[in-house]
């Protein structure tokens, strides 16, 4: 008996694998609005960015459920979670590791820090200082971190879900530019919408502040071997037009151009946002980018790479209102 259809067409299978990116975004969707209200859009881009291989960096007050958001999707997504709270005393082997030495064995034997897992909090990561925060650099690029000479494997699917406190907050330093470009994305979360908020406090105050989010019923509704292929699905299945990367060129062109902006975005900000890009049209159910996907993915992919004048700043001037002017004079492709 020959096999099934789906089994031997490369086509009806790639079909397959998109449709499944759009059911995975729904599933996981579903089970993080079992504990956190009105962030739809962080579900979404979190997806994206971890599909596209990237990490995440979430910008807010304290209070907003950063902490929850991401505790709830790495339950939702079947994936082991550790969280490193950062501190001004924290060290690099605190994240990475050690080597400790065992009388009995009379060997050193390496301690994995918490940043081996497949989803890692970095909470509060610019209240540490920047040797601390550099200890993520090599993990967040490289998918390994490298102790005593010995190179060691992250696993995979990795991804790092960092929140950081708004600069201004006391007891806070500034992220270098080689640590914020390893984020893919930067999402600024804010205060909830009142009628959300309402809807938070009656369905809150009972539960106890100890609940873990599986004890809140969210499920694992994926693992790693879907999320896997799902990422090379991604890669390899969904399209991007010429015109879309001469779009992308444009933009990218008038950042650099831009007086109020003293450093512009660099190529590798355009390979990030197409990689956003691809991962938002196939969690929308398409195999290929729209400028729309573009201009969604524009603003977090590369409001954390650009930086402002310093006169813009001393104004109050903002890089959102910059890039959103920058998206509105650039002519979108027909």
């Amino acid at each position: 008996m020959s096999s099934p259809e789906i089994d031997t067409n490369p086509l009806a299978s790639d079909a397959r694998t998109i449709e499944r990116a759009h059911e995975f975004h729904a599933r996981v969707r579903a089970e993080v609005a079992r504990t956190v209200w009105g962030m739809d859009r962080e579900v979404e881009f979190s997806i994206a960015a971890l599909l596209a291989e990237g990490h995440v960096l979430l910008e807010g007050p304290p209070g907003v459920a950063k902490t929850l958001f991401a505790r709830s999707l790495a339950t939702a997504l079947g994936l082991s979670f550790s969280r490193i709270q950062f501190t001004p005393d924290l060290m690099p082997a605190d994240v990475t590791g050690t080597s400790v030495f065992h009388p009995a064995e009379g060997a050193f034997q390496f301690q994995p820090g918490p940043v081996f897992a497949q989803v890692v909090l970095c909470d509060e990561i610019n209240r540490a200082p920047a040797k601390t925060q550099s200890a993520l650099l090599e993990a967040m690029q490289e998918g390994a971190t490298t102790e005593g000479g010995t190179r060691r494997e992250l696993p995979r699917p990795f991804l790092v879900l960092a929140t950081m406190n708004p600069i201004e907050q006391e007891g806070t330093y500034r992220l270098p530019e080689a640590q914020l470009d390893r984020f893919l994305v930067q999402l600024r979360v804010g205060y909830p919408r009142p009628e959300v908020e309402a809807q938070l406090l009656l369905a809150v105050h009972a539960r106890s502040p100890l609940s873990r989010p599986a004890d809140l019923g969210v499920r694992a509704v994926s693992g790693a071997q879907e999320i896997l292929s799902m990422i090379a699905g991604v890669a390899r299945l969904v399209r991007v037009d010429a015109l879309l990367a001469d779009y992308v060129v444009r933009l990218l062109s008038a950042t650099r151009e831009s007086s109020a902006l003293l450093l512009g975005a660099s190529p590798r900000a355009g390979l990030s946002l197409l990689r956003l890009a691809k991962s938002r049209a196939a969690l929308a159910g398409r195999d290929f980018v729209t400028p729309d996907d573009l201009k969604a993915a524009f603003l977090p992919t590369l409001v954390h790479r650009v930086v402002l004048e310093p006169v813009e700043e001393v104004e109050g001037g903002d890089a959102s209102a910059v890039l959103e002017r920058i998206l509105e004079t650039i002519e979108v492709p027909r």
